[in-house]
């Protein structure tokens, strides 16, 4: 299945959480706390919007809508909600 977002919406895919501390100690799953991380996916037909397929990004912590295909996890965003792009 692929999603294609419409307007001024981002598809991206978030990052892995870091199972393990800067010291060494490890991290357990229900623990974690969500990623802001993400890689852009694709992007709608606005150009309102400043990132490209491919790009990492740094969003609001509690923004967009979660979808799932093919057993991967995916967010759906409002371009407003992107806050920088990570190089």
């Amino acid at each position: 299945m692929k999603i294609i977002p419409l307007n001024d919406r981002v598809l991206v895919r978030s990052a892995e959480a870091e199972e393990k501390t800067a010291s060494g100690l490890y991290i357990p799953q229900t623990s974690q706390e969500k990623t802001q991380i993400a890689e852009v996916i694709a992007i709608g037909d606005s150009e309102d919007i400043k990132v490209k397929a491919g790009q990492k990004i740094l969003h609001d912590k509690y923004a967009g809508t979660a979808v799932k295909a093919d057993g991967v996890d995916y967010l759906i965003l409002a371009a407003a909600d992107i806050l920088a792009v990570i190089e």
